[in-house]
């Protein structure tokens, strides 16, 4: 086990700098245009000029990528051009949003999606078409379109909750919990449809294996087999299905925010882009980076714990 958490470290460590390195160069590829951005497009070229010798864009661009890394272990992400406030303490800010929404839902959809997956491999008949159909129209149908919908409909209609903003946890729990409903729901409409199906249908091959029949064939019951067997063998594919998944969600996560105006990291990333606001853009990449090698390490290590070959391997 100290092999394998030593080995995805090491290889998250070289996906990190990989990652970071790329977006780096392609984001800080043209200073002059960044300089431009930060004193505004009527600015003159000594103008120009003097922003890119003041914000060090005319430093060789590995230099300025190891000046940010060693920032970065310093627990120093740099400022914002635009607003120059530290661009750590405005992903403190804007991180937990996007975490708490991410969790939330990442819990219902495993939770949900073992569920319905499993009772739709051992019942088969009209669970196993129903959850066929609803993967079809889940992963057919955009989270946001999904998500314009369900404003429509339980925010204007039916004004159960609120169509947009966001209310700390820290501030009322109620109000949060009715603040992140519709976002979730319509991020659990594609997660769960996918998920599900592809649990069903690992769960599936594992009840059609020779050792299932042998443990029917000596009397154990059905619901002791599933329960101690079956979800065992189905654990390390469901998990890899889970990590891509988790994966997956951040991205929807970002534009479900943008749906609903949550201040989270969506519309963080999306206004830093707009703006050519590089070091906050640099801030999102690696942050993201960080949580997706995290996803995986953790994935790895379930798998290990639960398939001893993935162990030997």
């Amino acid at each position: 086990m100290v092999n394998i958490i030593v080995m995805r470290l090491l290889r998250a460590a070289t996906v990190f700098f990989v990652v970071t390195l790329v977006t780096f160069a392609i984001v800080y590829a043209k200073p002059a245009a960044i300089a431009r951005n930060v004193v505004g497009i009527s600015a003159t070229d000594a103008a120009v000029q003097a922003e890119v010798t003041e914000l060090g864009l005319d430093r060789p661009l590995l230099e300025q990528y190891t000046h940010w890394l060693a920032g970065l272990f310093r627990g120093d992400l740099g400022q914002s051009f635009f607003t120059g406030q530290p661009v750590l303490s405005t992903l403190g800010i804007r991180f937990p949003v996007t975490l708490a929404l991410m969790l939330l839902s990442l819990v219902l959809t495993v939770f949900l999606s073992v569920l319905i997956g499993v009772a739709s491999a051992v019942r088969g008949g009209w669970p196993d078409r129903l959850l066929q159909i609803l993967s079809v129209i889940g992963g057919a149908v955009p989270s946001f379109i999904m998500a314009i919908g369900l404003v429509f409909a339980f925010a204007i209609a039916i004004p159960l909750f609120p169509a947009t903003g966001y209310v700390s946890p820290d501030v009322s729990l109620g109000d949060w919990a009715a603040s992140v409903t519709l976002p979730v729901v319509a991020i659990l409409v594609g997660s769960v449809a996918s998920a599900a199906a592809q649990f069903r249908g690992t769960v599936k091959e594992v009840l059609e294996r020779d050792f299932v029949r042998t443990l029917r064939a000596r009397g154990i019951p059905e619901r002791a087999i599933v329960y101690r067997h079956v979800l065992r063998n189905a654990g390390g594919p469901g998990l890899t299905v889970l990590s891509l998944l988790t994966i997956g969600l951040l991205g929807g996560v970002v534009i479900i925010e943008q749906v609903f105006a949550l201040p989270g990291m969506g519309a963080l990333v999306a206004g830093a882009a707009s703006q050519g606001d590089v070091p906050v853009v640099m801030g999102c990449v690696a942050v993201t980076v960080v949580l997706v090698s995290i996803v995986n390490l953790l994935t790895d290590l379930l798998n290990a714990a639960l398939n001893p070959k993935a162990r030997a391997s």
